[in-house]
């Protein structure tokens, strides 16, 4: 009886343990209010995360690229067709049949999550290792935050 009480035990811990084992990291869109998941996404370190819309003021195309270091959201390139508020001005650029691309030695931005208001005007997209996402569908044009968690198997099985 107690040899059978501590297998038991045993066996809980073991499967406790093996429920925190981390087995990978997913990009996640969620609601910044509710906390809502919109889209959770399996992703590894090197992975790209893109953010493409409409400038605001400039009615012309944006593109962010950021790549995955663990947690981090690290902006690794930008790509836009004019020069417009919130834009880079006084960088090295090249031109890429009339786009500017802007490629930084050193990453421009590191962080951990990325808010954005998704917007029919602006027509959010996010790309995520070639997949794409419209945003306004997905979050029903809810402001997001995006950022990277890692998974244990516990968190699959809930």
């Amino acid at each position: 009886m107690v040899l059978g009480v501590v297998a038991i035990a045993a066996a809980v811990v073991l499967a406790g343990a093996a429920a925190a084992v981390p087995t990978g990291q997913v990009l996640v869109v969620e609601d910044v209010d509710t906390g809502e998941h919109y889209v959770t996404q399996p992703v590894e370190n090197g992975s790209t995360v893109g953010l493409e819309y409409t400038h605001s003021v400039e009615k012309t195309r944006v593109y962010d690229e950021y790549r995955i270091e663990g947690e981090t959201l690290v902006n690794t390139r930008m790509e836009f067709e004019s020069y417009g508020w919130g834009l880079p001005s006084r960088v090295n650029v090249t031109n890429v049949n009339g786009t500017f691309v802007y490629e930084p030695p050193e990453p421009i931005m590191r962080t951990e999550s990325l808010s954005v208001s998704p917007g029919p005007i602006a027509n959010h997209t996010l790309i995520i290792d070639d997949r794409e996402y419209d945003l306004v569908a997905e979050t029903n044009a809810s402001d997001v935050r995006i950022h990277v968690e890692r998974r244990t198997i516990g968190d699959i099985f809930l």
